[in-house]
């Protein structure tokens, strides 16, 4: 198709690419926020995430509404979902999958809690510090089939 053919595009001889409106809202999102340096797959997996999110969200708000008219209205009453039914769906999906950030000031008691005992004092030693053997993975993980004999004899002795 040539850029006659096209009303309003005579002079012009580029065609930028068509942005979806969604994207094309993200980017203007992303600029009042001040957010310049982003991946170009950013705004396609935030799209991806809201289409899903909300996919369930109804979904779920379905089947309480589904519950709901099966005690009142019956079966066939149709599908019909309400506000009501999307705010429980939300809030019930709100408190299993986001978890709400602790309040500062149960942080802050905890780490006034953890910073009252003091470090063990640092013993003057050459080479290098490691924490003691329980705590390391320095000791062999495997044993020889000689040892194991032993072992077993050890114990049969005992």
């Amino acid at each position: 198709m040539s850029s006659a053919s096209v009303p309003g595009t005579q002079g012009n001889t580029t065609e930028q690419p068509v942005v979806p409106r969604d994207v094309r809202l993200l980017h203007l999102i992303f600029a009042t926020q001040s957010i310049q340096n982003y991946q170009e797959h950013v705004p396609l997996q935030l799209m991806d995430f809201a289409h899903r999110y909300t996919a369930s969200v109804l979904k779920d708000a379905l089947t309480y509404a589904d519950h709901a008219k099966g005690v009142s209205g019956g079966p066939g009453s149709g599908n019909t979902v309400n506000t009501d039914d999307i705010r429980l769906a939300i809030a019930a999906r709100t408190n299993y999958q986001f978890k709400p950030t602790p309040p500062k000031e149960l942080l802050l008691e905890l780490a006034h809690e953890r910073n009252s005992k003091s470090l063990p004092p640092v013993i003057p030693k050459w080479g290098l510090h490691l924490p003691p053997e329980k705590y390391c993975l320095t000791a062999r993980d495997w044993d020889s089939f000689e040892q194991e004999e032993e072992d077993l004899m050890k114990k049969r002795r005992k």
